[in-house]
């Protein structure tokens, strides 16, 4: 629950075994965050990679084919000279204060978010906003150009850059650009409803490669650009300008090793039993979300809350741990849903709470990497229930932590793991009744049962983990 795509945990890109497709020429990653963060400490001030599975899947990459990240470093300005890091080239991109209103919380996360999420919110549609998504779009593009030679491999993330595809074709017609959108996208009468659509299809036409989490978003993509563009194909080859560009599905994943290794490190074990030990030895049931309003965590707490008035499950016996990761809090909608989970948790405890027992514990901020696996190992039933949500890494990393073959993840069958971890409990995430029955039923559910879910979904966590999703992205690219 980090940033689209991103791992919440502070995964290891050490050396690792590579399918090894035969590549030529750099690789530049261009993504609208920087893999690296600065810190002030005693050591001065430097940079230090920052955590995340797209970091930890290509840092490696980049060191071997001496390659480049484009990208921008979250703070307001001009943004420092490129450097070196680690083995790979760093160009950050300045973004200045009105263009952070305009650009990201503007157009990215109020047009561009609710309204590939299927519109849970309404878009908002503002001239201000697109004239600064094309200005950084361009200055990306700008770096990009910059980092790439002529023959060399782009790989553009995210629905931030939209556009960058396409003025890096203009630019370098004879690289090999791939595109890869960590968000769903949505069907064409949603799409539709862009004032811009026809831009931003034509950006992402730009690559040669355009990838999905699902199958679904790509036919949606490559409906859109036949409906709105004068692309021609179908929904996995398209013809534009004289161009091919393919349109496939890669389901992005995690280290697995890396959540495994550290699930068992003794700290983790002992965070783990510090909290169960807190907890009064009642089963826990976890839900780890940023405080987004897709993420359907308000509908869960009702869920909850029906659970125990039905009164088969008790606080004496139960606790539902709410971890909420503040994000974009100068959003309104934001601002909105905190308060609405606020006054929730608040509600379920002023009900349900004895003196001996609260019912829920929230907490606002995020956590650890130790602190969090070790919630992760403590947890007998994860909750994952978004309303729409491209992949959804948590569900993965909880099944990464289940070393030990127990417990078990109740899943929104809209996210896009649920296409992989079939043997999850499936859910409708509008659904506060169903919900409901399937925390009853998680609580309930023969070992035997449990177990063997969860033994089908561990192994295709640990088959389709990050490192293979880059592989597959890149040796697709590269053909």
């Amino acid at each position: 629950m980090a940033a689209p795509g991103s791992s919440t945990a502070e995964l290891k890109s050490g050396a690792r075994q590579r399918s090894g497709q035969a590549e030529s020429g750099r690789l530049v990653v261009v993504a609208n965050r920087l893999p690296v963060r600065r810190v002030r400490d005693d050591e001065g001030d430097r940079w230090v990679t920052s955590p995340g599975g797209l970091v930890a899947a290509v840092h490696p990459l980049l060191r071997e084919r001496g390659g480049s990240w484009v990208g921008w470093d979250g703070t307001a300005g001009k943004g420092p000279d490129p450097f070196d890091h680690e083995g790979f080239r760093v160009h950050p991109v300045g973004v200045s204060a009105d263009e952070l209103e305009n650009f990201y919380y503007g157009f990215s996360n109020e047009t561009v978010w609710p309204l590939y999420h299927d519109c849970i919110r309404a878009p908002q549609y503002h001239r201000r906003w697109w004239r600064a998504y094309q200005r950084v779009n361009e200055r990306f593009a700008d770096g990009a150009v910059e980092a790439a030679g002529e023959h060399d491999t782009v790989w553009i993330h995210d629905y931030q850059l939209q556009l960058v595809p396409g003025l890096v074709r203009e630019r370098r017609p004879g690289a090999r650009i791939g595109f890869f959108n960590h968000i769903p996208f949505p069907p064409e009468e949603l799409f539709a409803k862009l004032p811009w659509r026809r831009q931003i299809l034509e950006g992402l036409l730009g690559a040669d490669l355009v990838g999905f989490q699902t199958k679904l978003a790509a036919k949606n993509f490559a409906r859109s650009a036949r409906q709105l563009t004068s692309a021609t194909g179908t929904d996995t080859t398209l013809q534009f300008e004289g161009r091919t560009i393919r349109v496939g599905a890669f389901p992005i994943s995690i280290d697995a090793g890396a959540f495994e290794e550290k699930v068992n490190e003794e700290r983790t074990r002992r965070a783990a039993e510090k909290l169960s030990s807190d907890f009064g030895g009642r089963r826990v049931i976890l839900g780890v979300d940023r405080l987004d309003y897709t993420k359907g965590i308000d509908v869960r707490l009702r869920a909850y809350e029906e659970m125990l008035r039905r009164g088969r499950v008790k606080v004496e016996d139960v606790i539902y741990v709410q971890i909420a990761v503040p994000t974009r809090e100068k959003v309104d909608e934001y601002a909105d849903l905190r308060s609405s989970v606020n006054e929730l948790v608040g509600r379920i405890n002023g009900t349900y709470a004895t003196m001996e027992n609260i019912a829920v514990h929230y907490v606002y901020r995020s956590l650890p990497f130790d602190e969090l696996v070790g919630c992760y190992r403590a947890a007998d039933v994860m909750t994952v229930t978004p309303f729409r949500d491209g992949m959804n890494l948590v569900a993965k990393e909880y099944v990464a932590t289940r070393t030990d073959g127990s417990g078990v993840l109740v899943l929104s069958e809209f996210a896009g793991a649920a296409l992989e971890l079939k043997q999850a409990l499936l859910v409708n995430p509008h659904d506060v009744d169903g919900i409901a029955d399937a925390l009853e039923r998680a609580l309930a559910l023969d070992e035997a049962d449990a177990r063997k879910r969860m033994a089908s979904m561990r192994r295709i966590v640990r088959a389709h983990d990050v490192y293979a999703w880059s592989d597959a992205f890149l040796g697709r690219l590269g053909r």
